[in-house]
């Protein structure tokens, strides 16, 4: 249904509506056929002038003006109005022989004012109405930029994944062939949930807790020993809705930024609980944050795209934030709201 056709059924609705409710009150205190008619045209004038109205805020883009400089107009134009039905009234009368009638001044004030109150309800309605479908216009254009912006994040992810992880096969296939193998199978199923979480917005914080696990299965054939995990996850929290692949981003900045660089190795803890309906997620790896700083290995690239992507998704409701625990460890927190 398109606009216009809403204005329509709107103004021949409401105008009818108002005409019949006086003319039954009218007929109910023994008005005179001509009275109801007088009152029948009456309602016929003030629906053509509020058209012409109409017409003329758009020409003039009043709906574009602030609400101080609208008002005036508005009120302006609804004495206007008011004026020109009292006046085509009186030219009514004038071709009924009864110019009297229309002449006495206190009927001429109740008259006028009656018409006024109709049109200021009128113009509150009208304008009310577009300012409401401006506001959802806006909000339906803010959601569209958001998921335009959040499925470029998201293809931001995806290619930096396989970069990494095909980085991590290219080392074993002089070495070991076997696990290259084995790390190209691991390879295709991480990829294959990607896609299918790359159409959604929001996955099971389970489906991406698994791809994780095998992303770090992928990772443990690179650094064998090295790399040790644990996990602490609670099972409320295998349902929750979760952005996809943050969990994921975030333990690969974890390893990437962190264990890689130490001789010794060292271990990924994850732990997830739902506490008054928010998803609580700590990933804690071995390793130093240097605040502020940023590698020409594109560290932060992740982070910032976590950050970024939350704040679109929820706004103040979730939390974020990285900082070293202590000399060894640097802990990676993430709270997200019920979607």
């Amino acid at each position: 249904m398109t606009r216009n056709t809403v204005y329509w059924i709107c103004q021949l609705g409401g105008w009818s509506l108002y005409g019949v409710i006086n003319i039954f009150f009218f007929l109910l205190n023994g008005a005179s056929p001509e009275q109801v008619l007088n009152l029948f045209l009456a309602v016929l004038y003030s629906l053509l002038i509020t058209h012409a109205f109409r017409a003329w805020v758009h020409r003039r883009r009043w709906l574009k003006l602030s609400t101080g400089r609208l008002v005036p107009r508005i009120i302006l134009a609804i004495l206007i109005m008011s004026a020109l039905v009292y006046g085509l009234q009186l030219a009514t009368f004038y071709l009924q022989d009864n110019l009297a009638a229309g002449l006495d001044l206190t009927l001429a004030l109740l008259n006028i004012l009656t018409n006024m109150t109709i049109f200021f309800i009128w113009c509150v309605i009208y304008i009310a109405y577009h300012y409401v479908e401006r506001y959802n216009a806006t909000l339906r254009y803010e959601a569209a930029l958001n998921e335009m912006t959040l499925n470029r994040l998201k293809s931001q992810l995806n290619p930096h994944f396989i970069f990494n992880a095909l980085n991590s096969i290219r080392a074993l296939v002089d070495e070991d062939p076997q696990k290259s193998k084995k790390a190209i199978t691991q390879l295709s199923n991480i990829l294959r949930n990607s896609l299918v979480m790359d159409k959604r917005s929001l996955v099971r914080f389970q489906d991406e807790l698994q791809t994780v696990k095998d992303y770090l299965a992928l990772e443990g054939i690179r650094f064998e020993e090295r790399l040790r995990i644990q996990y602490n996850i609670s099972p409320e929290a295998s349902d929750f809705q979760v952005p996809p692949m943050m969990l994921q981003t975030l333990v690969e900045n974890g390893i990437k930024h962190g264990i890689s660089n130490l001789i010794d190795g060292g271990i990924v803890h994850i732990d997830a609980l739902v506490k008054e309906q928010k998803l609580h997620v700590c990933v804690r790896n071995s390793g130093q944050y240097v605040n502020g700083v940023k590698k020409k290995n594109g560290s932060g690239v992740g982070l910032a795209n976590t950050k970024q992507r939350l704040a679109l998704l929820y706004g103040h409701r979730a939390h974020f934030s990285i900082k070293n625990e202590n000399d060894k460890t640097v802990l990676t927190e993430l709270v997200i709201p019920q979607h």
